[in-house]
């Protein structure tokens, strides 16, 4: 890999555009992943936000779903925002009868745990490894992780000063080459979420 990674995004739904323009200011090349051919000529891939169970059926339609899992397995560094972290997940709470996910990360999350989209928020979240203070975050609809396996690294959760049962719920973790966040940094203005995927991108 050059210095200067190619990173794709999911482009099935979602901020596809927003995520790449945060990618190419944080110093990645960025391509839109529709097809096979197009997953397998990345170095990373960032997973958008949008409807979940929407973006499952569409992998499969497409026919990413196994490419995508076979990757992942072999490593290939995945950041999921909402929706993605949920498609990363191991398990999902809340979800239809018939949703699946990609997997790889060891992780429960339980889907539009926050509310519907009138109950979106944002809040300032002390976020480990990234320097700066805290990160602005935007929840729309957002998840949040249940529990995690022992490999997993808790990064982000929400303020002890908000209510139950909001207070102290996981919001951003990284498992290895896997990193997942419940809120959109792509639209609050923040590259530092995205500047820290490029590095692991970059490492792995």
């Amino acid at each position: 890999m050059s210095s200067i990674p190619t990173i794709g995004v999911l482009a099935l739904q979602g901020d596809v555009r927003e995520h790449r323009a945060a990618l190419e200011a944080s110093g990645a090349t960025t391509v839109a992943v529709r097809r096979p051919d197009e997953l397998a000529a990345v170095d990373g891939l960032v997973l958008p936000g949008g409807e979940s169970t929407t973006i499952d059926k569409l992998l499969r339609i497409f026919e990413l779903d196994e490419p995508l899992q076979a990757r992942i397995a072999d490593g290939l560094p995945v950041y999921g925002s909402c929706a993605g972290m949920i498609l990363l997940a191991d398990r999902v709470l809340g979800g239809t009868h018939d949703q699946q996910t990609l997997g790889g990360l060891h992780a429960t999350v339980r889907r539009n745990a926050f509310g519907r989209q009138v109950d979106s928020f944002e809040a300032d979240l002390p976020f480990a490894h990234l320097d700066g203070g805290p990160v602005h975050a935007v929840f729309i609809r957002a998840p949040w992780i249940e529990d995690v396996g022992d490999d997993v690294d808790v990064l982000a959760r929400i303020p002890g000063d908000y209510p139950e049962p909001v207070a102290g719920k996981i919001v951003a973790v990284r498992q290895g080459s896997l990193l997942a966040t419940s809120f959109h940094p792509e639209i609050s203005g923040d590259r530092r979420v995205h500047e820290h995927f490029v590095q692991i991108v970059k490492e792995s």
